[in-house]
């Protein structure tokens, strides 16, 4: 098959990260606004063009004050920075239908390399506007402090407030432009 656009389904997609939170319990939250440009064979994903961006303002925690805490310049400065992303060097098929791909991730003024475990999970026609859809899900870690989001806080018990491993992961629904 050849190449095809496309595109995020927001509604049925989601980028997602969970953090060590006190050394006990762990911090999850989601970034709500994020795109990619998805240029692929979905049967064959290793000549494919990805890239994503991430609106760093978009955290949600569900927790207004330690959302805006992470928006400032204690972590991701997204006036300054207002964009994170991730664009794609290198995918290499390990399954039928897994992926290792690999790419270039900037968070701040900071890239880095880093490879996401991403599985294929299949595509479909809408029923409900006929479109060809795929699925994809995803994950990898990262150090935060590789990236420059350094801030912490000592707990009164021993250890930190914040973890430094960070584990993305994501739900994309795709669908193919004609």
């Amino acid at each position: 098959m050849a190449k095809t656009v496309w595109t995020v389904d927001q509604v049925h997609s989601e980028v997602g990260f969970s953090v060590k939170h006190m050394m006990i319990s762990k911090a999850k939250g989601t970034f709500d606004k994020f795109d990619a440009v998805f240029e692929a064979d979905v049967e064959d994903l290793t000549d494919s063009k990805v890239e994503v961006t991430i609106d760093t303002a978009s955290i949600n925690t569900r927790n207004e004050d330690r959302d805006n805490h992470l928006r400032s310049g204690d972590f991701f400065d997204s006036e300054t920075y207002p964009k994170m992303t991730f664009v794609a060097t290198d995918i290499n098929k390990k399954s039928s239908n897994t992926y290792d791909v690999t790419g270039d991730l900037t968070i701040k003024d900071t890239t880095k390399p880093v490879t996401i475990d991403v599985t294929f999970e299949g595509q479909s026609k809408d029923p409900m506007g006929g479109a060809t859809v795929a699925g994809f899900s995803g994950s990898t870690s990262i150090n935060r402090k590789e990236f420059g989001l350094t801030w912490n806080a000592a707990v009164e018990t021993g250890g930190v407030l914040v973890g430094e491993d960070v584990k993305i992961n994501f739900e994309l629904e795709l669908h193919k432009q004609a």
